[in-house]
């Protein structure tokens, strides 16, 4: 096997010329033997393993640096760097991680997880650089998806002004995560017609070449006339007409080729934009097919495709669809926003329904939040759904935009919490702690299945900001009797009893019930509340929690800083209580990548930490109380 060659840095660079392809093949084999085992990111790394052996070929690691937007398509990039045995723990706790990490490797220059970042990054690097007298090639990859968030742009702008050299790799296979969608996208469909330029500069030129003496003349300076042949058949010239230098397009699957166009761009004095087109879930037909379904892929068969993990019970997800479709029907002024996410937000079907009053805005959160701000205002009721931790780019938008004018918007917010095997820079754990902080907004979390319905219905009826966090997953189907109406500011007491109470937000209820169980067979006697509202919260009922209680536990799936039990302490300390508390919450750092029940046992949030702290905590009450009475 070739791969087996392939054992540390740069080790493909002593690979013959005429097993690159054979590489190639064995490289995307092994991606598919182990994606099919973990899950992973499958169609995205399929469709760039050319273009990553090309880069290879062309620079030189760890000294040249390449930046990865978002970064879900490092796989091969890992592969080539001596990181084949880390495949068996992708994207588990301990294990290799999804993205590029710089602790993980020094060949992994920048840490990314969200789009739309990796020109930025690498125009910092230059300028770094250049300032420090360093000759490195910097290589930002970014694909046509990304390209519609407005950072890139902001980059772009900034990187026309450079005068060294800065490669910039448009990887251009026509999808984010679901089809592109747009302006760009048509002009990127433009530039894909360019077998037409490529032909007829191909043709001038061994005309013109053929003429004697002033051929080779003319042809460099076409060459040399910044708005040449180019200008003439594409239309636009984006990048050009912004100072950009653009090759290409090219065949993204043609290594040789691929490299020679590289080493083209590593002489141009400034930025450059290479076009690389290449095909998502390229070598694997079922990939091929549907590489939406393999963006983000669970363990699955190979001969088939179909994951091995058949889904038993309906998701958050799934209950969202399916209330939107019906709210859909019955309200004709609801709209649904997604950004580049009609898929994993569950609106497709919202989608296929009501076409005219879905909008997927591309990967652009921070238009999505002001675009639904202007529906608002204009008489609409827009949900936008979004995941948690891509929400967070559009905070400013959230504040100034919806909020301050306090707007009719609803916030779906699915992956709420922690999602697992995608690692730090996808796990929803600080929302309650950002969005708490805004004025005006309203804040809920379910506790089942049936609740999140319900939240949906009164969100749609409510007149103002309001978001609904809920959790990636399996929907909690327990404790289905207890279904009282949803009444703004308003918790839910689910068992009253006295000694120790549990004030549990949303994703915590299942656990909150395992451990009032649990302390009840010891001999506790201890309340269940569900929260409901983490904005306002319910003071109210606090109030008479606190006084009928000897021991208030808060739980959430929530960073500690600025989150639920942070409210909770607030009003504790402002009503002058002693209470003994405790505030179950992650903590406040990073979570990095694993399965969720693994980091909720390493982060002490499971059902057995939880109750072996109250248990520890409430025999140090009785010892103090012992103590203060024997005095």
């Amino acid at each position: 096997m070739v791969l087996e060659k392939i054992n540390q840095i740069n080790d493909i660079q002593n690979i013959e010329k005429e097993e690159l392809p054979l590489l190639a093949e064995e490289i995307r084999q092994f991606l598919i033997e182990k994606i099919s085992v973990t899950g992973g990111h499958l169609a995205s790394n399929l469709g760039v393993v050319e273009l990553t052996m090309a880069m290879h070929l062309a620079f030189h690691l760890p000294e040249d640096k390449f930046i990865w937007d978002v970064g879900h398509q490092s796989y091969t990039h890992k592969i080539l760097t001596g990181r084949r045995d880390g495949f068996d723990d992708l994207r588990k706790y301990g294990g290799m991680s999804g993205f590029p990490k710089r602790k993980e490797s020094v060949c992994d220059a920048f840490d990314t997880g969200h789009s739309s970042t990796s020109i930025s990054a690498g125009l910092g690097y230059a300028k770094a650089r250049d300032l420090l007298g360093c000759s490195y090639s910097v290589v930002s990859v970014i694909g046509d998806g990304s390209l519609t968030g407005g950072m890139a742009y902001e980059a772009l702008n900034n990187a026309a002004q450079l005068r060294t050299n800065f490669i910039i790799i448009l990887n251009d296979n026509e999808m984010s995560i679901s089809e592109n969608v747009g302006g760009l996208s048509k002009y990127l469909s433009n530039l894909r017609t360019a077998e037409s330029y490529t032909e007829l500069k191909a043709g001038v030129e061994n005309t013109l070449n053929k003429i004697p003496v002033y051929g080779n003349r003319m042809v460099e300076r076409i060459r040399n006339t910044k708005n040449g042949i180019k200008q003439l058949v594409i239309p636009g010239m984006l990048f050009e007409n912004l100072g950009v230098k653009y090759l290409g397009p090219v065949d993204g699957h043609n290594i040789s080729q691929m490299v020679r166009v590289l080493q083209d761009a590593q002489k141009v004095k400034g930025a450059v934009v290479v076009h690389v087109k290449t095909k998502k879930g390229k070598g694997y037909a079922p990939a091929e097919r549907h590489p939406s379904r393999f963006h983000g892929a669970e363990p699955f068969d190979i001969e088939t495709g179909v994951p091995k993990n058949k889904k038993k019970k309906a998701t958050y997800t799934d209950v969202f669809s399916t209330v939107m479709c019906k709210l859909g029907g019955l309200d004709p002024e609801l709209v649904a926003v997604t950004a580049a996410m009609p898929d994993g937000t569950g609106l497709k079907r919202f989608r296929n329904m009501y076409p005219e009053r879905f909008f997927d805005v591309g990967i652009a959160e921070e238009h999505a939040v002001t675009f639904a701000a202007g529906m608002a205002v204009g008489g609409l009721k827009p949900v936008v759904a979004v995941y948690s931790s891509f929400l967070q780019r559009a905070y400013d938008q959230i504040v100034h935009d919806v909020c301050l004018q306090k707007l009719h918007v609803i916030f779906a917010i699915d992956r709420a919490g922690l999602v697992g095997s995608d690692g730090e820079t996808h796990q929803g754990i600080f929302d309650l702690s950002y969005l708490s902080s805004i004025p005006n907004l309203c804040i809920m979390a379910p506790k089942h299945k049936w609740e999140l319905s319900d939240m949906m219905k009164f969100a749609l009826a409510y007149d103002g900001p309001i978001a609904i966090r809920y959790p990636r997953g399996e929907a909690y189907d327990g404790l289905e009797d207890y279904r009282s109406p949803v009444v703004y500011g308003r918790a839910e007491v689910l068992y009253d009893e006295e000694e120790i109470a549990l004030l549990a937000v949303g994703s915590m209820i299942p656990v909150a019930v395992e451990v009032r169980e649990r302390l009840r067979k010891l001999g506790y006697s201890c309340s269940l509340i569900n929260a409901r509202f983490v904005k306002p919260i319910d003071q109210k009922l606090l109030a008479q929690v606190i006084k009928k209680h000897r021991m208030l536990v808060t739980m959430e799936e929530n960073v500690r800083s600025g989150g639920f039990g942070d409210r909770v302490l607030e009003y504790i300390n402002d009503t002058g209580s002693n209470i003994r508390t405790i505030n179950v919450t992650l903590p406040d750092d990073y979570i990095e990548h694993g399965n969720v029940d693994v980091l909720k046992r390493e982060i002490c949030v499971d059902a057995d930490s939880v109750l072996e702290r109250i248990i520890a905590e409430y025999a140090e009450m009785l010892r103090e109380d012992a103590g203060i009475c024997s005095e």
